[in-house]
């Protein structure tokens, strides 16, 4: 296997660039987006479906992207109105107002959400990458609904490639194993893995899962040893990607002869977003905060918005507020912090 880190290339990326690019270097291919997370979801409210566009960076930096280049985005389908918002053949065009591209949904079980998403995801992997000060915690059982999930989507990606080499961008470490999965259906595809988290570095993936001789223990190191189908691995910052070339080539052991090439993207958002398009102007919107939460007219506000997870830093934004308050007396009654959280 030959491993390459390329330093990232300066360019002002915007989704205007990449369809220009896709455009001209790969005129045929057809553009697949792969995501736990979908960018539209269709709930029941009060007796009506109601459009929800979700709280996620992801869904903010890659949807304009979408829009710009077409193609399919592949999701799983978790609003409680999806199904009946989706055709016979679990898909829809998006956005609503002006369809650009197709959403295609994959329905889950809550047992198969459960050990996917919610255990091995979220409660392994998640503070394994983080080196977070929580135990991560594998279990065998979530490590079966994960391999049966990635497969899962595996399938529809086969399913939804209109060509033999499609362009397959997979978000993120939900489906770590997918790359590989993809790359035995499609060999021809051009697949590129993103991670939005910082990657597993080796000491971690190494020693935390094996520390104990149980198969559970090691379904992080199965998993990680599982990505090198990609051609291409993102890291989300100059200074991560550089850390993660050594570890990166141990788990790529599997690669047989393939060249992977390792660059850091930063990713960024589309500004001004489109929701706020509809927005009513900022005066009229702090008007209605404090009207909402009885505030005057002197006092400042502090506004966090994040998804609740205890890598988000909402505890400690708290504390500092309360150590504010705390030292600075004179402070109190005149600032207050509005924490919004998102449950997923």
């Amino acid at each position: 296997m030959e491993r390459k880190f390329v330093e990232g290339i300066h360019v002002k990326w915007s989704p205007e660039t990449l369809h220009l690019l896709l455009h001209e270097e790969l005129p045929d291919a057809q553009v697949l987006i792969v995501s736990n997370r979908e960018p539209y979801i269709h709930n029941w409210v009060d007796g009506e479906i109601r459009l929800q566009i979700p709280a996620s960076g992801l869904v903010s930096a890659l949807e304009p992207v979408m829009r710009a280049c077409g193609g399919v985005w592949i999701a799983h389908g978790g609003g409680t109105a999806d199904r009946e918002a989706s055709d016979a053949n679990d898909r829809l065009q998006v956005p609503p107002d002006a369809p650009a591209y197709t959403l295609r949904r994959v329905w889950l079980s809550d047992e198969e959400q459960d050990g996917y998403y919610y255990g091995l995801a979220n409660e392994g992997l998640w503070p394994l990458c983080h080196i977070a000060f929580v135990r991560p915690a594998f279990r065998e059982q979530d490590w079966s609904y994960y391999k049966e999930v990635n497969q899962r989507f595996a399938d529809v990606v086969v399913e939804e490639a209109n060509c033999e080499n499609p362009v397959v961008l997979v978000q993120d470490y939900h489906f770590a194993l997918l790359p590989r999965m993809i790359r035995k259906r499609l060999p021809k595809a051009t697949i590129v893995t993103f991670w939005h988290i910082p990657g597993p570095i080796r000491k971690p993936s190494g020693s935390a899962p094996g520390a104990t001789k149980s198969s559970t223990a090691c379904s992080a190191r199965r998993s990680s040893a599982s990505t090198p189908a990609p051609i291409a691995i993102i890291f989300s910052t100059r200074s991560t990607a550089p850390s993660k070339a050594g570890s990166t080539t141990k788990l790529l052991g599997h690669a047989a002869g393939r060249e992977t090439l390792i660059r850091p993207y930063p990713i960024s958002i589309e500004w001004p977003p489109r929701a706020l398009a509809g927005q009513l102007p900022v005066p009229e919107c702090r008007a209605l905060v404090r009207q909402r939460f009885d505030l005057p007219e002197d006092v400042r506000i502090a506004v966090g918005v994040e998804r609740f997870d205890y890598t988000k830093g909402i505890l400690d934004r708290m504390q500092a507020i309360d150590d504010l308050l705390a030292e600075n007396p004179e402070w109190r009654g005149k600032v207050v912090m509005i924490q919004a959280a998102a449950r997923r």
